[in-house]
């Protein structure tokens, strides 16, 4: 009788001990599972970006049907070079057009066609080419050379600003009492002829520069000629004629500045009995 007492209390204490069986099991299952989670939030980003380029090239890109892209962050194209891209195979075909249409003799050293942030701009000198000296009348030689632009132009739908330049040589006539006007009537000489030849007028803009924006320094007869000059101005699709970076960068940075602080106002007349 005190045997069989005997064997049920032990057997008891067997049982009593068996769910530490079942905790350390639990317990081993959770630190599995923290573990893994902690390994999946470290995974390596780039290697994982790979992965997934190379499964969706071999799906042939992205499958219909499917959800999100698997790639969080896709490349991003640089817009910025393909539009200077463009700016520059647009500026080679102008300036090519242009020597074939008009003849390298008539355009070497007058006319030039360069590729800027604002856009495309075609250069013009006045000397000999656009106007005569002091006027705002175009040449019979302008009547050759601005037909080509004009048909140039009527085929982008790009905006044009054409803007006039004047050396500092001061001038004050009856019809040009400063470099202003004479600036100002120049490029509008020319909006208006572009309009009467196939460019339409709501792309059209004139805008007088004066003796503000040279390119060269004004210290030679030659160098005050190339700043003499008529610039017709192709704007950039991501520009507008209202934006800040539309203006002509100035040779001289000083000068620039002191623009800013102080800006030139133009003596449209005189007073007369002093």
């Amino acid at each position: 009788m005190a045997r069989r007492k005997k064997q049920n209390h032990e057997g008891g204490h067997e049982n009593a001990e068996r769910w530490l069986l079942t905790y350390a099991d639990m317990i081993t299952l959770l630190m599995a599972f923290f573990i893994m989670m902690y390994s999946m939030s470290v995974m390596n980003l780039e290697k994982f970006q790979a992965v997934a380029f190379s499964i969706r090239s071999g799906f042939g890109g992205v499958l219909k049907g499917g959800g999100k892209h698997i790639m969080m962050h896709p490349p991003k194209t640089d817009g910025k070079s393909n539009r200077q891209s463009e700016m520059r195979r647009m500026s080679q075909e102008i300036e090519e057009e242009l020597k074939k249409q008009i003849g390298e003799s008539k355009l070497k050293g007058k006319v030039q066609v360069n590729q800027e942030a604002r856009g495309v701009v075609i250069s013009v000198a006045t000397d000999g080419m656009m106007f005569d000296r002091g006027s705002a009348d175009l040449t019979p030689l302008a009547h050759e050379i601005l037909p080509s632009i004009a048909g140039i132009l009527a085929k982008l739908p790009n905006e044009i600003m054409v803007e006039g330049h004047t050396c500092n040589l001061p001038i004050r006539t009856a019809v040009f009492p400063s470099n202003w006007e004479l600036a100002s009537a120049r490029a509008c000489r020319v909006v208006r002829y572009l309009g009467e030849h196939g460019v339409a007028m709501r792309r059209l803009s004139a805008v007088g520069y004066g003796e503000t924006h040279k390119r060269v320094p004004n210290d030679t007869e030659a160098h005050r000629a190339m700043n003499r000059r008529v610039d017709i101005l192709i704007v950039g699709e991501q520009q507008n004629v209202n934006d800040k970076a539309i203006v002509p960068k100035t040779v001289s940075k000083p000068e620039r500045e002191f623009q800013k602080v102080q800006p030139h106002i133009p003596k449209v007349w005189e007073k007369t009995g002093e």
